[in-house]
């Protein structure tokens, strides 16, 4: 993906450790954000299904899995 410079106001002492660590602090802003928006879109995709997967567990508690006949264990 291409990159986008920004601008962005951390910590001044986690930016020393992060320096003196060896840490290059682009990828691990980015790693970190990234791992923050995945959270972020897992949590509001579940409040937008949430309705549907409480039907579907109902469902499942009232008849059982649906192929659960066909299961070999």
């Amino acid at each position: 993906m291409p990159r986008k410079s920004t601008s962005l106001s951390l910590d001044a002492d986690l930016i020393a450790r992060a320096k003196d660590a060896g840490v290059n602090l682009s990828r691990a802003a980015e790693a970190g954000i990234e791992e923050y928006v995945r959270r972020a879109e897992a949590e509001r995709w579940a409040g937008e299904n949430k309705t549907a997967i409480e039907a579907y567990n109902r469902r499942v508690e009232q008849d059982g899995l649906p192929l659960d006949a066909y299961r070999k264990w």
